[in-house]
């Protein structure tokens, strides 16, 4: 039931990891927390559905747009 290919996995966990880590890593050391708000929160969450597709192989909206990245299995 894997629609998502290798390289499709590999963007996705480095975005992913990126899209995490971007809200903290920006954040002035004085300020504490994280930097771009709402925004900040909305990546985090991205960043989450990244790696969470990239590590179950599976991407729902591959699967409702007909899209698939990986071969066909046999």
């Amino acid at each position: 039931m894997a629609n998502v290919g290798t390289l499709d996995r590999i963007v996705r966990a480095v975005a992913g990891v990126v899209l995490l880590a971007l809200p903290f890593v920006s954040a002035a050391p004085q300020d504490g927390g994280m930097a771009y708000g709402v925004y900040g929160w909305v990546m985090i969450a991205a960043g989450v559905v990244m790696l969470v597709t990239a590590a179950l192989r599976f991407c729902p909206l591959y699967m409702l747009f007909g899209l698939r990245t990986c071969p066909l299995s046999k």
